[in-house]
């Protein structure tokens, strides 16, 4: 029944979703509220928002009567903001959360091809006049809007790249990210083509490159990925053929060995038995020369010469000897299935085994992961053969693979930890998850924790139980999948 409950992906566009907030101002005069409007937003760290320009000129214009405040997609509050940075060429703001945190995302580094597909995230305001019921509403969190199209191509507006897209967005989507399939940001969403006489809308995004640049200019880090987009089912299939593929390797090399082996044995076996006839031969020539001596022997003697007929014996008795000797000292036909010695020069050094205790650094193999929001650096481990990882976790065996699944209270994310010490491989399995979810698998976790490192079997079984456990509440695909391949230090 649990696992039934758990969904079937970590959707990347809802992941980025939590990153994405409204942005409300509200104008005040003799302490009433007269103006109000709101727009969209993105954090790029769990303090600092992106929003447009003008959706906060009013604020910037009048900030002692005019409040700027942030509403995150989850939870039940909203947060004060006050604008730290403003670039009104660019159309872009920086706000600052004095509260609270938001989930930051990241902009993608990489090429964007025209044609590719595209989502717009937001709050449109004719989304809200449709369905809030009183101004709460606006303040109240809400997931935002989704709206798909196709990036069309790049076009400057006033020496400002920006992205020419068909994803629909309307008032109260500007500020909003533009965001590629895996749920990182392309643009700032800032306005749209004009609707006459049915004219199709287009929409503009001030690009990532202009983003980046105000975002240096404000001092304000951020992060950038630049892996291709792949769905995770495509990675995963990927990774199987690979699998297959070098089994199928490993399975057509034993097989030349083996052939090799066989080849190998035939030609020992021929040289074997033209030794074996060759010998034979000898040992028949010899006695015959052993009869020829003995039967020398005999005549001489019969003719009372001893001398020569002992001469003739003792050829006799050595060409038997030798005969004998030669015949004994055939080759067996099974020294064809002895080993062969390896052969000068070929000789390999000692390769240590990836399985051995100690310190590793483990690199990202990128053409076997899915990076949507993660850093790729190198990840330092030092495993032990009990299966305690950095001196302070304890992973459980399933069979050659140690498993930890960590459950953060600072992140809403479930990391699956991996290592196969045989093969070398350490694989890092993210689902990044809403805040329900973590809070049903945070209370589990609770249950299940084990806070340091033990050689009791008993107790690495019991953790490996609540471990599957957690499991069953994660969706069926995750977020990302990051492999890396360990070497010793």
């Amino acid at each position: 029944m649990v696992a039934a409950a758990a969904p079937a992906r970590a959707d990347d566009i809802s992941v980025a979703g939590r990153s994405v907030v409204r942005v409300v101002v509200i104008a005040f005069e003799d302490g009433e509220v007269s103006d109000f409007g709101h727009g969209s937003g993105f954090a790029v760290a769990p303090n600092r928002i992106v929003t447009n320009a003008h959706v906060v000129a009013l604020a910037a214009r009048d900030p002692d009567n005019v409040a700027v405040g942030v509403v995150p997609s989850e939870g039940s509050k909203s947060y004060r903001a006050r604008i730290i940075a403003v670039d009104q060429a660019r159309d872009l703001a920086l706000l600052e959360v004095g509260e609270g945190a938001v989930s930051p995302i990241p902009l993608f580094g990489g090429a964007l091809e025209d044609g590719a597909p595209i989502t717009a995230l937001g709050y449109p305001g004719n989304v809200d006049l449709a369905t809030a019921r009183s101004a709460d509403d606006y303040i109240r969190p809400l997931p935002p809007t989704r709206s798909v199209g196709i990036f069309s191509n790049v076009r400057p507006i006033n020496g400002i790249t920006t992205l020419l897209h068909t994803a629909s967005i309307a008032r109260g989507h500007s500020g909003g990210p533009l965001l590629d399939q895996c749920g990182r940001v392309l643009g700032v969403n800032t306005l749209i083509t004009r609707n006459e006489d049915g004219d199709a809308p287009f929409a503009f995004a001030v690009a990532n490159r202009e983003l980046a640049t105000f975002l240096r200019s404000a001092r304000q880090p951020f992060q950038t990925v630049t892996n291709e987009c792949i769905s995770m089912s495509d990675r995963l299939r990927q990774d199987q053929d690979r699998l297959a593929a070098a089994e199928r390797a490993r399975t057509a090399e034993a097989a030349a060995r083996d052939q090799s082996a066989r080849d190998a044995r035939q030609r020992s076996l021929v040289v074997i038995e033209e030794s074996r006839e060759t010998r034979l031969a000898l040992a028949v020539l010899l006695m015959v020369f052993a009869l020829v001596g003995f039967g020398g022997g005999g005549l001489l003697f019969a003719k009372d010469k001893a001398g020569q007929a002992k001469m003739f014996g003792a050829f006799g008795a050595a060409a038997l000897l030798l005969a004998v000797i030669v015949f004994l000292s055939r080759p067996s036909r099974a020294d064809a299935d002895a080993p062969q010695p390896a052969e000068p020069g070929n000789s390999q050094a000692a390769v240590a085994t990836p399985g051995t205790a100690g310190p590793k650094l483990c690199r990202l193999v990128s053409d076997r992961s899915r990076v949507t929001v993660s850093a790729s650096s190198d990840v330092p481990l030092e495993w032990s053969a009990s299966g305690c990882v950095n001196q302070r976790t304890q992973y459980a065996p399933n069979g050659d693979v140690w498993t930890r699944i960590l459950v953060p209270d600072a992140e809403q994310a479930v990391s699956v930890l991996e290592y196969r010490p045989a093969a070398g491989e350490y694989v890092v399995t993210r689902y990044l998850l809403g805040a329900e979810a973590m809070g049903r698998i945070r209370a589990l976790r609770r249950e299940a924790d084990v806070k340091t490192c033990s050689a009791d079997p008993e107790a690495r079984t019991v953790l490996a139980d609540r471990q599957r456990e957690v499991a069953a509440l994660l969706p069926r695909l995750p977020n990302e999948r990051l492999v890396y391949q360990c070497e010793d230090q």
